[in-house]
């Protein structure tokens, strides 16, 4: 797993969740951090959800090809929503207040 430098200049950091060598799906390190925040949200969120529908569920109720489908949306939810709460923090550390000039 890659860390992520604080001192990059790369404006667009690929999730990790990318499979494939183009890294297609790309967080924007510039864009306003609530609304990076607010995206970490929303999958994180959507992933708890799925995780109580799945502790809820019961095995002899769903097929068996479910479980797998499940695990790879929760990965993928999961994933994209730490990366993007990675950018968010380190965006929101380095935030400066505007000064009233």
């Amino acid at each position: 797993m890659k860390t992520w430098n604080q001192f990059t200049t790369d404006r667009y950091r690929p999730l990790e969740s990318n499979l494939t060598d183009s890294k297609p799906l790309l967080i924007d390190t510039e864009a306003n951090p609530q609304d990076i925040l607010e995206c970490a949200v929303q999958r994180l969120r959507a992933s708890s959800d799925l995780l109580r529908t799945l502790y809820c569920l019961s095995f002899k109720q769903a097929d068996v090809e479910d479980i797998p489908h499940i695990t790879h949306a929760l990965y993928l939810l999961t994933q994209d929503g730490c990366d993007l709460l990675q950018v968010a923090q380190q965006r929101m550390l380095n935030w400066k207040a505007p000064t009233g000039a």
